[in-house]
């Protein structure tokens, strides 16, 4: 595995931000990224939208909340920073607004199994967070809540949290949350969707440990 150095890790946040806007699950200056470097992260910065981004734009953050950049990091920074203290096996965090997730989480919704892909969150549910102004304590500490074994939440009336090993895995996760929440929001026009039994989830997550993105 080839060992990426600091400018590598700050251009791939840059085109993950580029990338989530390319799909749709993002647009203007919200979402923002973050990936753990060496005893800190590397996060997207504040109010800058991802076509006018550039590497050196990446804030380096350490874990007791301190910066030395011109650029303020991400409003969501507090979230970032304590999800990748807390949770060891995280190496990287996507927040968006994709518009099927924040229908969902306007709604304050959890996604219940109605597609075995669930299972790539890590459980039978996609679990909502209750509503916390942005960049606040309170909002971190329900999403650590929503995302407890689990790799992905949606955050009420704001929209959600994607993780991952590394940068690519979490921005898959992203992808995958957005389709199943469309694929759900679909089949309630259509009618009374069928929820797969938890034991049926709890195998596939077990298969799911060699599934997906493996290039990862």
């Amino acid at each position: 595995m080839t060992v990426l150095d600091e400018r590598q890790v700050r251009q791939s946040i840059v085109e993950a931000a580029r990338s989530l806007d390319a799909l749709g699950l993002n647009r203007g200056t919200s979402g923002n990224v973050s990936v753990r470097w060496r005893d800190g992260l590397l996060v997207t910065p504040s109010g800058l939208p991802s076509a006018r981004m550039s590497a050196e734009d990446i804030v380096l953050l350490g874990m007791d909340g301190g910066f030395d950049h011109p650029l303020k990091p991400s409003s969501e920074w507090r979230f970032h920073r304590d999800i990748l203290a807390q949770r060891g096996e995280v190496g990287a965090v996507v927040h968006a607004h994709p518009d099927y997730c924040t229908a969902f989480a306007i709604c304050g919704r959890d996604i219940p199994a109605v597609h075995y892909m669930i299972a790539a969150a890590g459980g039978p549910t996609v679990r909502c967070a209750p509503y916390a102004p942005y960049g606040t304590p309170e909002l971190s500490a329900l999403a650590l809540a929503a995302l407890e074994d689990r790799a992905c939440c949606l955050l009420a009336n704001h929209g959600m949290i994607a993780t991952g090993a590394s940068l690519e895995k979490a921005l898959w996760l992203a992808v995958e949350l957005e389709t199943l929440c469309r694929h759900y929001a679909v089949a309630l026009q259509v009618g009374a969707p069928v929820v797969l039994p938890d034991d049926e989830i709890v195998r596939t997550v077990e298969r799911f440990k060699g599934y997906g993105l493996s290039a990862a």
